[in-house]
């Protein structure tokens, strides 16, 4: 606990916030009888706390961009992806406490418990320090991805259409090369296709994105 606090810059007055922040409700269930708090009413706050400071932050710094916009950009920063890094980043995955189960089902790498985490550990810095602490923590491990999710909100499918065609003629095809997970949580595998050659491949928790994605490795491939 003292690492990850030493981490994020932010010493809690009640450190018991945190393990709450850190709890899952599997170990909070193995654990009834002694009472302890999971962290899912943290996340509920979290979530919150985390929508406004990326919003203002949008609205006070990026003053030409339309609403629509910055509607895509805040989902980008504080999508479940985004949030997965960041608990990667700051080593949250191996501080969380889980029940047996979820242990040996992969849990702590599981993206949803990660994320899930980060915003509870936000709610948990409001709670002890105020609003202060929050925005420098979302500012400096969320926000600081702007660049990344301007990439992400990119139209790499349309640009990529535009390069192509400078070149002639073009037959441009995305196929489907495979999807795996449960249907809650579904990955997609896309390729583009040039006059039938591969050109790039990507991934994605839907067709769309993983279209996108395949779309952008195509251009930086051509880039090298």
């Amino acid at each position: 606990m003292d690492k990850l606090q030493q981490t994020i810059g932010y010493h809690f007055r009640s450190p018991r916030l945190l393990e709450t922040a850190l709890t899952h409700s599997s170990y909070a269930n193995e654990h009834r009888k002694a009472g302890v708090e999971y962290n899912e009413r943290l996340e509920f706050l979290g979530d919150s706390v985390l929508g406004m400071i990326a919003a203002e932050h949008l609205f006070r710094n990026e003053l030409n961009m339309p609403e629509g916009k910055m509607s895509r950009y805040r989902a980008e920063l504080v999508c479940e992806r985004s949030l997965a890094a960041v608990a990667d980043e700051v080593g949250l995955g191996r501080l969380l406490r889980l029940g047996r189960g979820e242990e040996s089902g992969g849990g702590r790498e599981r993206p949803s418990i990660k994320a899930d985490a980060v915003e509870a550990v936000i709610a948990a810095i409001y709670l002890d320090g105020g609003m202060e602490p929050a925005v420098r923590f979302v500012k400096r491990f969320v926000l600081s991805r702007m660049r990344e999710a301007e990439q992400e909100n990119r139209d790499w499918k349309t640009e990529l259409q535009e390069i192509l065609q400078r070149e002639g003629p073009t037959g441009i095809e995305y196929v489907l090369e495979g999807e795996s997970g449960p249907d809650h949580d579904k990955r997609f595998v896309m390729s583009v296709r040039w006059n039938g050659k591969t050109v790039g491949t990507g991934e994605g928790k839907s067709k769309k994105l993983a279209e996108q994605r395949a779309a952008r490795a195509a251009m930086e491939h051509m880039d090298r």
